[in-house]
C-alpha cells in the first residue's frame, strides 16, 4: 500500500496534474492540503471515475483537506477533539478546515494543514504551537488507549524540524523567520518523543532535501528549498515501511504547486 501528502496550493487549480500524478504514481491513498474549495465546488468527480472514494473538508477559499483512498474510507472524522479555534484578533472564532481522518486499508490517516505562524509576535503563532500541543495530547491517548494501532498523522507540518531543513539557517535566524524557531521545533519534536517516526527523513537525510521551494526568487531553480512536509507513522505502522520518496520532479513545469508529494510504501499485509 502507498500513501501520500501533497500540499496541492489549490485543488481546482492542479486538477489536470493530481489526476496524472495518481495514474503515475499508483497510490493508493492521497492525503491533500490546501485545497482552498468548498465541498460544494471541490472536484468530486476528478478521483471518482479514477476509481477512489474522496472526503473533503472545506468551508471557504482557505486551507481545506481531504482524503482519497481506493483502499476503503471509513469513519471520516473532521477536526479532532478539542481543536483550536481562530479568528483575527480574536473576533468569530471557527474551527479551521485543517485537520481529517478516515480509515483506509486499516490504517487512520490524518490529512493535516498545520497553522503557519506568520510571525514569531504573530498572534497566529501563538495558535499553531496551541494547534500542535491539542494535537500531541490527542496523539498520546490513541497511542495509550492501543499501542499497536496504525496512525499516520501527513501532511503540511510548517515546521523545518532541523537546521539542514532549510536552504540557509543563517538567513533565517537572523531575520527571525519562523517555522525554525525552538517552540515551533520542540511542539515537532514531541511528537517523535510520543514514539511517532519519520520513516522518509530516515531514507533520504539531508542537507538539501526539501518539499517545499517558494515560487518566488527562483527558488526551486536555485535549490532553495525547505523540509516542512511529513508522514509521521506510529511504531506499529513504522514496522512496515518498505520504500520512501519525495517526488521533487512534480515541482517542475508549468502550474506546479509549490509543494512536492512524499510517499511511504508498505509491505503486503498492512492492510487489517
Amino acid at each position: 500500500m502507498k500513501i501520500a501528502t501533497w500540499n496541492v496550493n489549490s485543488l481546482r487549480a492542479r486538477a489536470d496534474r493530481v489526476e496524472a500524478w495518481l495514474e503515475r504514481s499508483d497510490a493508493d491513498v492521497l492525503a491533500i492540503q490546501e485545497t482552498k474549495c468548498k465541498d460544494e465546488n471541490f472536484p468530486w468527480e476528478l478521483f471518482e471515475r479514477a476509481g477512489y472514494e474522496v472526503a473533503h473538508f472545506g468551508l471557504s477559499q482557505w486551507n481545506g483537506v481531504a482524503i482519497v483512498s481506493r483502499v476503503g474510507l471509513e469513519d471520516v472524522q473532521r477536526t479532532f477533539a478539542g481543536q483550536p479555534e481562530f479568528g483575527k484578533g480574536g473576533k468569530d472564532p471557527i474551527q479551521e478546515a485543517r485537520a481529517m481522518s478516515a480509515v483506509c486499508g486499516g490504517v487512520r490517516v490524518w490529512s493535516l494543514y498545520v497553522p503557519n505562524g506568520r510571525g514569531l509576535q504573530d498572534e497566529h503563532m501563538g495558535y499553531k504551537l496551541q494547534w500542535l500541543d491539542v494535537l500531541r495530547g490527542e496523539a498520546k491517548a490513541w497511542l495509550e488507549a492501543d499501542p499497536e494501532a496504525k496512525l499516520a498523522l501527513v501532511g503540511d507540518w510548517n515546521i523545518a524540524p532541523k537546521d539542514e531543513d532549510v536552504w540557509d539557517i543563517e538567513l533565517f535566524k537572523r531575520e527571525g523567520y519562523t517555522h525554525v524557531s525552538e517552540p515551533e521545533r520542540a511542539a515537532f519534536q514531541a511528537f517523535l518523543d510520543l514514539g511517532f517516526t519519520d520513516p522518509v527523513r530516515a531514507e533520504h537525510p539531508g542537507p538539501g532535501v526539501y518539499t517545499y521551494w517558494d515560487y518566488t526568487q527562483l527558488r526551486f531553480p536555485r535549490k532553495e528549498g525547505m523540509r516542512i512536509d511529513f508522514q509521521l507513522l506510529s511504531p506499529a505502522l513504522a514496522k512496515s515501511v518498505t520504500r520512501t520518496w519525495i517526488d521533487r520532479d512534480e515541482r517542475k513545469g508549468k502550474g506546479a504547486s509549490d509543494h512536492a508529494p512524499v510517499v511511504v510504501e508498505f509491505s503486503e499485509g498492512t492492510e487489517a
